[in-house]
């Protein structure tokens, strides 16, 4: 019997390892042929390859619509990033420390640009940008700060799921007994929740940038003339031409945010809120 039960447990930890590496096979696939596709040396894809350069990247300089859509993702995103997390943090500390009747409505209002999809959630920021601006009767559609402020929408979502995992985590008798020792509500949270707290902020802050900086569906509806995030110059790019430059614009991509979050995971722990 208890040989039996061996090769069982066995078994079923041969299983949901090769379910596991197979999941992983499956996500990272497409981005091993993307990464392979960027130091293809002819201009048409085709297999296998002719040879192999580093040209491509290159032609992303000599591009400026490329530069041009990654300095305004990146300027979104930080922007969206910052005033999410004003927002976010907030809304997370009154869901996590404060009993009200209206909690969980809140929480799952807050949540909800994770749910609905791109297009709709696009299409009401739109509607909503026109009705705004027929009322205040000032220039809202298609503006700079329209764009910041849609993208906000997408990153507070991810700023107080994580935050507010953190905040689980938390002891609140450690608060308690700051404030019995003199400490005021702002020296508690400066001094104690908010190092206790700083991974998921981090975690919330990197993940919510990085959503914002490859949004496309959202962005469509609210860019104005003359401003094109990076996500939507790579469809207009691949309407007209197809190389290998696409693909070295998105190993950039994956580079740089995998550097960022090696650098943020050696100071705060992702593992510990993700």
């Amino acid at each position: 019997m208890n040989a039996v039960a061996l090769i069982r447990r066995r078994a079923g930890r041969w299983a949901l390892n090769g379910a596991a590496t197979l999941s992983l096979a499956y996500i990272l696939l497409p981005l091993v042929f993307v990464v392979w596709l960027a130091f293809f040396r002819q201009e048409i894809p085709s297999f296998p390859p002719e040879g192999y350069s580093l040209r491509w990247f290159a032609a992303i300089l000599d591009q400026r619509k490329f530069v041009d859509g990654f300095s305004l993702s990146f300027q979104v995103g930080v922007l969206a990033t910052v005033i999410g997390l004003a927002l976010g943090v907030p809304a997370a500390l009154c869901l996590a420390r404060y009993d009200i009747s209206w909690r969980a409505p809140l929480s799952s209002l807050l949540l909800m640009p994770l749910i609905v999809p791109g297009v709709v959630l696009g299409t009401s920021m739109y509607v909503f940008h026109v009705e705004l601006e027929n009322a205040l009767d000032v220039d809202v559609i298609g503006t700079f700060y329209a764009l910041v402020a849609g993208h906000v929408v997408i990153v507070i979502p991810w700023i107080v799921r994580l935050v507010t995992a953190s905040l689980a985590g938390v002891d609140r008798t450690t608060e308690e007994a700051a404030q019995n020792l003199g400490a005021n509500r702002w020296i508690t949270f400066w001094r104690i929740t908010l190092p206790a707290i700083r991974p998921g902020m981090v975690a919330g802050a990197l993940f919510g940038f990085v959503t914002s900086f490859g949004n496309l569906e959202m962005s469509l509806f609210l860019v104005g003339p003359g401003r094109t995030t990076l996500p939507i110059v790579i469809l207009q790019y691949l309407e007209w031409k197809i190389d290998p430059t696409i693909a070295a614009v998105s190993v950039v991509q994956i580079v740089l945010i995998a550097i960022a979050m090696l650098i943020t995971d050696r100071y705060v722990k992702l593992a510990r809120v993700v």
